[in-house]
């Protein structure tokens, strides 16, 4: 048995690729920081030129939270959907060129192969041991040619599941002091610290999953969120 180099056998390739289901909860977790949290910013305005009480930002906030995670669930498994349709159209498109027109399937096989460096001399076998197996050589056009990659039969509901359920999450977090506490004023400070540390927080991780950088992912974060509430809250204060 050869015996492999010390340097070679320590080498171990470490490439992140975010999953899918990080990307829903990304894509959930950050709607569902910021437009809760901006709603009752804005809220807490004008409840406090207003007088009221704290019941209006309460059910108003639910209500957002219900119909905000109701249709990011539902653009999530659209969108899924719409994936897996348009996958199934190229992947049919496919099989029918390499049956009815192979050699220009062919043709575009070797294209692929020399654009990775490959001389045509070199391509050739390549490509005609694929026209020898129709399944591999449509899977390769899928891949290499489109970009495509088979989608999970079960990604729709997933991702509307998880998306939905990451909105919900992250909404009642600075909706929850309006609903632990008894005064607006003191709601919404506390909604503000929460909600920034929890943006931070996200954002960090975010950025870590995203390999964006925690540091510059967290700034970002918390910077539109801070944002968003600061103009609901002064809009909300000068029309009250």
């Amino acid at each position: 048995m050869p015996h492999k180099h010390p340097s070679l056998a320590r080498h171990v390739e470490r490439h992140f690729t975010a999953s899918e289901v990080v990307r829903d909860i990304v894509i959930g977790m950050s709607d569902g920081l910021t437009v809760p949290f901006a709603l009752a910013a804005g809220l807490a305005g004008a409840v406090q030129a207003a007088g009221a009480g704290l019941r209006i930002i309460v059910i108003a906030g639910l209500a957002e939270i219900a119909a905000g995670s109701t249709a990011m669930g539902l653009g999530g498994y659209l969108a899924a959907r719409g994936d897996a349709e348009h996958y199934d159209q190229e992947r049919i498109r496919e099989e029918r060129e390499v049956i009815e027109i192979p050699q220009a399937e062919e043709a575009e096989v070797a294209e692929v192969l020399e654009s990775y460096g490959l001389t045509h001399e070199e391509a050739m076998p390549v490509v005609k041991a694929l026209a020898q197996r129709p399944q591999a050589w449509v899977d390769f056009m899928m891949r290499f040619e489109l970009g495509l990659e088979e989608p999970d039969p079960k990604r729709a509901v997933r991702s509307a599941a998880t998306i939905a359920a990451s909105y919900m999450a992250g909404g009642l977090i600075p909706l929850a002091p309006y609903m632990l506490m008894h005064t607006a004023w003191s709601a919404f400070l506390v909604s503000i610290a929460v909600t920034l540390i929890a943006l931070t927080v996200f954002g960090g991780i975010k950025g870590h999953f995203t390999g964006a950088g925690p540091i510059r992912s967290a700034s970002q974060t918390l910077v539109i969120g801070a944002l968003a509430a600061t103009v609901a809250y002064l809009l909300a204060r000068f029309i009250s």
